[in-house]
Formats: C-alpha cells, sequence, structure tokens
C-alpha cells in the first residue's frame, strides 16, 4: 500500500515487514530521550562520580526537536513527549519533530526512512491526524528546502489499517 505526497512514495506496513531498506529511522521520544533506550546496563570505565557529575549536569531536550545518531541506520530521535507536562505530547510538537525529520533527511543525505506514527502509540494523538500532519510538514519541508533527497517513507503503523491510514492521507490531498 502506498502513495505519493510531494514527490516521496510513503508505504504503510507493519513496524516488524520492512517493504523497502532504509538509511533512517525515527524513534518517539521524551525530553530525556529515555523513550528509546535500550534496557541494558551500561558499564563505563569513568569514575563513578564522573558519570554522577554528568547525570545531574545533565539537559533535557526541548519538544519538537530532533537528535540524530549516527548509524546506520540514522536514530532519528523526535522528542514529541515532555513527561512532566500534561498532555505529554501535544500536536505542535509533533508537527514541530515532523519537519525537523525533512530536513535532518536533507542535512544527512537520508533517502529511505522508517516512521512510526508519532504520539499515536504513547499519546492520545488520532492516527488520521497525524497523517494530517504529516502531509502538512513533508509539503512544508518541500516548499522551504526546494527539494528532499527522500525518496522512500515508511511509515510503520501499529494495529491500525494501512489502507485507512493511506485514505485518510489521499483525502487530504
Amino acid at each position: 500500500m502506498s502513495d505519493a505526497v510531494a514527490g516521496v512514495q510513503i508505504v504503510v506496513a507493519r513496524g516488524d515487514d520492512p517493504p523497502f531498506a532504509i538509511d533512517g529511522e525515527v524513534f518517539e521520544e521524551d525530553t530525556w530521550l529515555a523513550m528509546s533506550t535500550e534496557l541494558d546496563v551500561i558499564r563505563s570505565p569513568d569514575h563513578p562520580v564522573r558519570v554522577m557529575t554528568l547525570a545531574w549536569e545533565a539537559k533535557p531536550e526541548n519538544p519538537g526537536s530532533v537528535t540524530v545518531k549516527r548509524g546506520p541506520p540514522a536514530r532519528l530521535l523526535a522528542v514529541v513527549h515532555d513527561l512532566d507536562a500534561e498532555p505529554s505530547c501535544t500536536e505542535e510538537w509533533v508537527e514541530s519533530a515532523l519537519y525537523e525529520v525533512f530536513m535532518s533527511c536533507t542535512k544527512h543525505r537520508l533517502h529511505a526512512l522508517k516512521l512510526p506514527l508519532l504520539g499515536s502509540k504513547h499519546g492520545n494523538l488520532p492516527a488520521t491526524r497525524f497523517m494530517a500532519l504529516l502531509r502538512r510538514s513533508l509539503q512544508r519541508a518541500v516548499d522551504e528546502d526546494g527539494s528532499l533527497p527522500l525518496r522512500r517513507l515508511w511509515l510503520a503503523r501499529g494495529s491500525e489499517p494501512g489502507d485507512e491510514l493511506l485514505r485518510a492521507l489521499a483525502d487530504l490531498g
């Protein structure tokens, strides 16, 4: 199931069923970048006081921002949750993060990206509303940048029916 927006082919598939190879993957994050952190215990060669000092001095990321970790594939950490706020996720943060994701694709020359429905799984953003924010952010990125290197976007769905998501995307166009 696919559609195109602003020259980008959008494919909807389950998160565990890749339709193509990717060079970037987006993760839904909170301001402390804890949501996508592995559960493994990390051993550090640094002195425990240094580790504690680094933790003490840590600053939260801004909601709506994106932090890129080199890959392959590159990891784009989309900050759409502030666990100290109610609600923890807003449409404005999701839209800002989506735009930043697409700008990061330009900066890091990413051509194929896996993107979950931000704010839909851990927040209360309806999937159809996410699709509207996606279309608007993608179009804005293309309008401001002229073109994007991004050619394929894999929308990694959960239990949402893929055909309904594409229909919602098409209805917005």
